[in-house]
């Protein structure tokens, strides 16, 4: 009997219309655990670096965490997968909500998609029984109008539906899959899978889930839920609201916003709004938030409400969480209502909330600065506002300049040249990110943006906090109850970090010690993304109740699988470097591990070059990142030793290949 997890994916063959169930190898969870981890092994061993993204042989991944369906609480992420357009890189989104648990009930840990079908197509799951169902009167629907469609269609009120707008049928490089309370939006993983015609995924399970030790298991929860309790009611004082508590950025439940607002970088990620925020404002957004929010909602299984459905005049109602609040706003300098509203219709239309504003700011600095011409934007509205809706409709459609811009700011400025690259500015490995820019280099930071695979920096930040406290004394309280930490000398590091003076940023951290801060932070992610945890219960908050020293008991109760600390922790690093692998075969190379241009005023070449180095080292990586033949060896990746050594990556001593380098796909 398997334990946790289900023990079968769906194949499902949208060329051939071929369905199957395949059982999984146990062996695979020992060493990769699941949801990311078994999605990676699945990617290198089936879709090599020869394959396009819009292929009929790159595989869109659909893969429940371990652990989801399980009473685990807040484990409910889906992990989908493939060959991003965007990146040319693995693309790896979470989304929250019901559809990984709902898989899970139906008898799937995973849905794999190869191929295309010859017309617009939708999946339908109901346990045992699964089908291919025609689609074609869904063409052009919104993502959250085309779940209410089919779940009337199918008379399935609690069914789980992740779907595609009209940016994922046109292959909008920055295309969303949206799914009730979630949504999985980076790396434009809905542009594949409008690619494949296949416009939603659909799913009813009415199963149980085995645990092997239920009682253990169920125990473990009840110290988890009074955790949470714990920290809800003693918040950690010091720090910005959405950090003080837990869940996802609690965006939708927070009013002030001097902070994000005055400090982040709005528009087309260049221009910083220092004066904005005052009492009026704050009063004005108070107003436009409470009126507009219906109700605080959680996913699966969670006691946290991080999003909330948003009803204005009008539009039908949708659900929002994190910082699109502010993205669509800030992005166009409008206020809060404008963001809301076009936020609704790109929800339907199922578009990244953090790229597709960027893009819309992107073009209209080209206009105003004559690299665009007016020619290229005939019948755009004069009015600010109106101009953003016309751009997300062109986009949205490929038409006219949109046929550019729905490729994202770096291959649109490729292609429109005449000094637009210049204005792609705020790009790692290809893809927008968070429009966030400071003052003095931060090195942790540095780090987690350079050599994240994740492509979002909110989903590698975490449970070291992000700025020293003022006082010696208030970090000294802080470390009192800090049992998360994986070893005692992260409560040393924190304790003699200062705001100024020797031991402050950028020298302090050193650069040792940023290198171990950074590999707990991301190897917490990783973990949460094999189980299929929310980071907002894990990785990513201060004092979280899930962390290294209780994860392992959660797997071997619920998965009956032997685990410990070190054992997880190498599990965890063997499928982290498999996704290395899987991009270092793709072309990745450390040239493109920088981070935007102009992200920090103040830069310090010599120590970015240090923190490189130093962290390629302890991840085993040779100078160029990639992963060395004696570290492969040692996490029982021969198979990937082997075919470096045959595609010239590395030579068979083990060295980084003597070839001169060629430009990859990265």
């Amino acid at each position: 009997m398997r334990y946790a997890e289900t023990g079968f994916n769906l194949e499902v063959d949208l060329s051939r219309g071929n369905i199957e169930k395949v059982a999984t190898d146990p062996r695979d969870t020992e060493l990769y655990l699941g949801g990311l981890g078994t999605n990676a092994k699945i990617l290198w061993d089936r879709v090599p670096p020869e394959v396009e993204p819009f292929s009929p042989e790159n595989l869109l991944i659909f893969g429940a965490g371990l652990l989801c369906g399980t009473p685990a609480t807040g484990c409910n992420r889906t992990i989908v997968s493939t060959i991003s357009p965007q990146t040319r890189l693995m693309a790896f989104s979470m989304m929250g909500g019901f559809w990984a648990p709902e898989l899970k009930y139906a008898g799937y840990d995973k849905v794999i998609l190869r191929g295309k079908s010859p017309k617009l197509v939708y999946l339908w799951i109901n346990n045992d029984t699964v089908e291919i169902r025609d689609a074609a009167h869904l063409k052009g629907k919104g993502a959250i109008e085309t779940a209410e469609l089919i779940k009337k269609e199918l008379k399935q009120p609690k069914a789980q539906v992740a779907a595609i707008g009209m940016a994922g049928e046109n292959k909008v490089y920055f295309a969303s899959i949206e799914q009730g309370r979630s949504s999985a939006s980076r790396g434009g993983i809905g542009a594949v899978m409008g690619d494949k015609n296949i416009k939603a995924v659909v799913v009813r399970g009415t199963k149980d889930i085995n645990l092997a030790r239920p009682e253990e298991f169920l125990g473990l929860c009840n110290e988890v839920l009074t955790y949470i309790k714990h920290r809800e009611t003693n918040p950690i004082p010091g720090v910005m609201p959405i950090l003080a508590g837990l869940g996802s950025p609690q965006e939708m439940k927070v009013h002030d916003e001097k902070w994000h607002t005055e400090n982040f970088m709005w528009g087309n990620s260049r221009t910083r709004r220092k004066d904005f925020w005052n009492e009026d404002v704050e009063k004005e957004w108070t107003q436009t938030l409470e009126d507009s929010r219906t109700r605080l909602i959680s996913c699966f299984n969670c006691p946290m409400k991080c999003g909330a459905t948003i009803s204005l005049p009008g539009l039908p109602t949708y659900m929002m969480k994190c910082f699109t609040k502010l993205t669509y706003t800030m992005g166009a300098f409008s206020n809060l209502e404008f963001g809301l509203r076009i936020a609704q219709k790109a929800t339907e239309y199922g578009l990244d909330g953090f790229s597709a504003p960027q893009v819309m700011a992107f073009a209209l600095e080209l206009l105003e600065n004559g690299i665009l011409k007016k020619d290229d934007f005939q019948g755009m509205p004069e009015d600010n506002e109106g101009r953003f809706y016309w751009l997300l409709d062109r986009i949205v459609r490929r038409e006219g300049i949109g046929n550019i811009l729905a490729n994202g700011t770096y291959w649109a400025a490729q292609e429109i040249g005449n000094g637009a690259e210049a204005y792609a500015h705020n790009n790692i490995k290809k893809i927008e990110q968070l429009p966030l820019k400071l003052s003095m280099l931060n090195p942790i930071y540095f780090l987690m943006y350079c050599t994240g695979e994740k492509i979002n920096i909110t989903q590698i930040e975490g449970q070291f906090p992000q700025a020293a406290f003022p006082t010696r004394e208030e970090r000294e309280e802080f470390v009192k109850d800090w049992i998360q930490v994986p070893d005692e000398k992260f409560k040393q590091y924190f304790l003699d970090w200062e705001l100024r003076g020797e031991n402050s940023i950028p020298f302090y951290p050193t650069v040792d010690m940023c290198c171990d801060i950074v590999d707990w932070q991301e190897q917490m992610h990783y973990i949460d993304d094999a189980l299929g945890q929310c980071a907002g219960l894990s990785s990513f908050p201060l004092k979280p109740p899930y962390h290294i020293h209780n994860y392992p008991k959660f797997i071997s109760s619920g998965a009956g699988i032997d685990m410990d600390e070190e054992k997880l922790t190498k599990a965890a690093k063997r499928y982290r470097t498999l996704v290395r692998a899987v991009n270092i075969r793709l072309g990745m190379r450390r040239k493109d591990e920088v981070p935007p241009e102009d992200h920090w005023k103040k830069r310090f070449p010599e120590l970015e070059e240090k923190l490189l180095d130093a962290y390629y080292r302890m991840k085993g990586w040779n100078n160029d990142g990639i992963p060395t033949k004696e570290s492969l060896q040692d996490l029982g990746l021969d198979y990937v030793a082997k075919e470096f050594v045959k595609r010239g990556i590395l030579t068979e001593s083990g060295d980084a290949s003597a070839q001169p380098e060629t430009e990859g796909r990265a």
